[in-house]
């Protein structure tokens, strides 16, 4: 991938800059592809890193995958959007899986209005989740220190 990036070891693939370089990678069958589209998130326009990060999707190592899914997540808060084709991959992928963090992401650096519709639903579903489990998880504090001021004022 070039003298200062080592493909089999990874040394130096996050400050990798050259698309051409990815895609030499990917004809050779390297390791560490899912690094390398991290190092492109970081160091390239999302125009340039969105088709190889949708490729290294598609690795058959799941560490490697993984990373892939990582870059889009990376491009979701360098960025403050996706492509079409990374929402419909993070989709595909659901929550819950590799897309996870990715989408976390997603909902918590690219503004609402630029959200496509399934990320809106998610978003609005994931706000309802926590509102509720921020009332339960009060009220059961509030339920344990009433029940702790009982058990003083006994003893």
């Amino acid at each position: 991938m070039g003298s200062d990036h080592d493909g089999e070891t990874g040394e130096g693939l996050l400050h990798i800059d050259d698309p051409a370089a990815v895609d030499a990678a990917f004809e050779r069958g390297e390791s560490h592809l899912g690094t390398a589209v991290i190092g492109l998130a970081f160091t390239r326009p999302l125009a340039e890193a969105s088709p190889r990060i949708l490729r290294a999707m598609q690795l058959p190592d799941p560490d490697q995958r993984g990373y892939a899914f990582t870059a889009a997540g990376v491009a979701a808060r360098l960025h403050g959007e996706l492509t079409p084709e990374l929402y419909a991959a993070l989709h595909a992928e659901g929550p819950g899986g590799f897309a996870e963090t990715a989408i976390d992401d997603t909902l918590t650096f690219v503004p609402f209005r630029k959200l496509p519709w399934w990320f809106k639903w998610r978003w609005l579903m994931t706000g309802v989740r926590d509102t509720v489990q921020g009332w339960w998880l009060r009220t059961a504090d509030a339920v344990g220190e009433a029940w702790r001021a009982v058990r003083r004022r006994r003893s």
